[in-house]
């Protein structure tokens, strides 16, 4: 059963994004992501500069005269969306999280693609695969897809999230620390694999259920390591963009004293104290790098990627994103 709150907050999105899909992104929309190929229309009488590759010889031999075949773009696309549901989503010091910006995100898009005919579908990972749904048209289904980000991983059904004393909720940039190899208090040895992050098996699980070429949006905060040569392998048969969701305090502490960060994936501890100036620039200098880096290696990969932070507009970055792609289809 859909609780009132999922209810509500999939209503605030529809109306919220309803216009501006209809007046902005739809078109822009439209100009990047052209048909997947064409298809047969009719055949015309031959004029001078067609191509003679064109020419329909059985209808040539039998009207004594030239003709060629005309065809048309097949304008369908199918749109898949592999959003990242695990437990660092769920963190968000602004007035939305980082899976609130991911269900907003993946109903502009949804709507972008139903407004022009395409077909829709949803994958929802974390350590595993959580949930497919196979790309569909119609406007219900839209909805049903943003339905599946905002309600997935819900244990009180019938009330929103609680929210988490200030010292618990800075949880998602301390994975520098691990890295790093300074976590070694309280971590488990296996986290659950619905906190955890594995794009590798997402990508891979994507290359097995969608055979035909289309367009893959990976919505994820990326605290993942070695998913490199999945996305690449799934870009050479789909178009792959990247879309890296942040939060700002993810790089900028504030002065605050000793709080206690626990790492929302692997449940590894940390008392740290915010009120030391090179500490709070470590934080953010790590965290910065981590971002350019990975910008970097999806580059080198060919896969553009969008970075939205959850403070911000979500418009405004795939509006930034649609007129780059469409300079670049130009040159």
């Amino acid at each position: 059963m859909l609780t009132s709150e999922i209810i509500r907050r999939v209503k605030e999105i529809q109306i919220r994004t309803g216009r501006q899909v209809t007046d902005i992104l739809a078109g822009e929309y439209m100009s990047v992501f052209k048909g997947g190929g064409v298809e047969f229309d009719e055949v015309r009488p031959y004029v001078p500069g067609d191509d003679i590759r064109t020419i329909d010889w059985n209808v040539t031999a039998r009207g004594g005269q030239p003709f060629v075949k005309r065809f048309q773009e097949e304008r369908q696309l199918s749109l898949m969306m592999v959003a990242d549901v695990s437990a660092s989503q769920d963190f968000g010091s602004q007035t939305r999280t980082k899976r609130e910006i991911t269900a907003e995100l993946c109903a502009f898009l949804a709507f972008s693609a139903i407004h022009n005919d395409d077909k829709v579908g949803l994958l929802l990972f974390h350590g595993g695969i959580e949930q497919y749904i196979p790309p569909r048209k119609g406007q219900s289904h839209a909805l049903r897809v943003i339905r599946e980000v905002l309600a997935h991983g819900r244990e009180d059904r019938g009330a929103p999230p609680q929210q988490e004393p200030v010292a618990n909720r800075w949880t998602g940039m301390i994975d520098w620390w691990r890295q790093r190899g300074d976590l070694k208090r309280r971590q488990p040895s296996v986290p659950p694999p619905h906190r955890t992050t594995n794009i590798s098996q997402a990508m891979d699980f994507l290359m097995t259920v969608r055979k035909r070429r289309g367009i893959c949006f990976l919505i994820s905060d990326f605290f993942d390591h070695d998913f490199e040569r999945a996305v690449a392998a799934a870009n050479r048969k789909h178009d792959v963009i990247a879309v890296l969701i942040s939060d700002q305090r993810e790089t900028t502490l504030p002065d605050v004293g000793l709080i206690t960060l626990q790492d929302a994936e692997t449940g590894a501890v940390r008392v740290v104290d915010t009120g030391s100036q090179g500490f709070r620039d470590g934080v953010a200098q790590a965290a910065n790098q981590r971002i350019a880096d990975l910008k970097k290696r999806l580059g080198s990969l060919g896969i553009d990627c969008i970075h939205v932070d959850t403070g911000e507009n979500v418009v405004d970055p795939l509006i930034r994103f649609f007129r780059m792609r469409e300079r670049r289809i130009r040159r």
